[in-house]
């Protein structure tokens, strides 16, 4: 299986949370950025695996939005020609800060193949930094490729 797929799936569900819209689970008008700016924590961290979250506590129509995602998460894998069981981590880390919501989606297979990509914005654009040439690429952040 192609790890690029497990990143895609990744990006697509941690984007449709952060829409507010939730097409993908029939659910609309949650706010996870809204949330997240206003707690002490400054952050929600979305488990998509197991339909739980971290850091700030959301409300109960935001905490059943994440559940519904979990549950979606296996016809979505269906429908891009993978199992669901492909990954070992899931998760999207929501913020508000200077420049805008922020999301950072962690996708982990079962080999210990890992990706961190950072978005900005609804709907989620990659961040890009300048390189030591000038040119703009994606940001990167630490990946592994080992197996365990």
């Amino acid at each position: 299986m192609k790890f690029g797929k497990l990143k895609s799936i990744g990006h697509n569900i941690a984007d449709s949370l952060a829409s507010g819209i939730g097409l993908m689970i029939g659910v609309y008008e949650t706010d996870v950025f809204g949330e997240s700016a206003k707690s002490p924590e400054d952050y929600i961290l979305v488990d998509f695996i197991a339909g739980t979250s971290s850091g700030a506590q959301p409300s109960a129509s935001l905490a059943r939005a994440i559940d519904l995602y979990a549950q979606a998460l296996d016809d979505l894998c269906q429908r891009h020609g993978v199992r669901a069981d492909a990954f070992r981590v899931l998760t999207a880390r929501y913020s508000v800060d200077r420049h805008g919501c922020r999301f950072v989606v962690t996708v982990v297979d079962h080999n210990g193949r890992s990706s961190t990509d950072e978005y900005l914005g609804t709907p989620g654009r990659r961040v890009t930094v300048r390189d030591e040439f000038g040119r703009v690429r994606p940001k990167r952040h630490q990946t592994s490729q080992n197996a365990e």
